[in-house]
């Protein structure tokens, strides 16, 4: 299953005009419903995507997975004209039940005013964690041209 990520053209512009720092900033990552297709037009900030992210409990806590930048930080590359954000693994562990199925993720900029998605995460398949059971999203990084 091939794992695919989508900047959101929000998160572009907020980069682009400076309101975003991701040296500094905070980012966070949410498990999203089976439902959820991400649309890098019309989801913008966290408000966009609200609805669709798994309800608190059984060990989800809404907007509560912080991602913690690895050392050494951003990273350019010339070579591959782009630059990369690289993030720690972040674990989701069901307690008291299983969490709902998740087939995606979203990351937010939680720094900005807005809560800008940075991007929608398509896993490919829905996961179902359960109870006593986790699910670890691995090597996470954005990049961009």
């Amino acid at each position: 299953m091939a794992v695919v990520v989508t900047l959101s053209n929000h998160y572009k512009y907020q980069r682009d005009i400076g309101n975003i720092n991701a040296s500094s900033d905070i980012f966070k990552i949410i498990l999203m419903n089976t439902t959820f297709a991400f649309d890098p037009d019309a989801h913008a900030t966290l408000a966009d995507v609200t609805a669709n992210q798994l309800a608190t409990g059984n060990g989800y806590t809404q907007n509560d997975k912080t991602l913690v930048l690895t050392s050494p930080g951003v990273i350019e590359s010339d070579a591959n004209n782009r630059s990369e954000i690289p993030f720690n693994n972040v674990t989701f562990t069901a307690t008291g039940g299983d969490f709902p199925a998740s087939g995606s993720a979203c990351i937010y900029d939680d720094t900005t005013s807005d809560d800008t998605i940075v991007g929608g995460v398509d896993f490919g398949a829905d996961h179902t964690v359960v109870e006593d059971q986790s699910m670890q999203l691995q090597d996470i990084a954005v990049y961009s041209s």
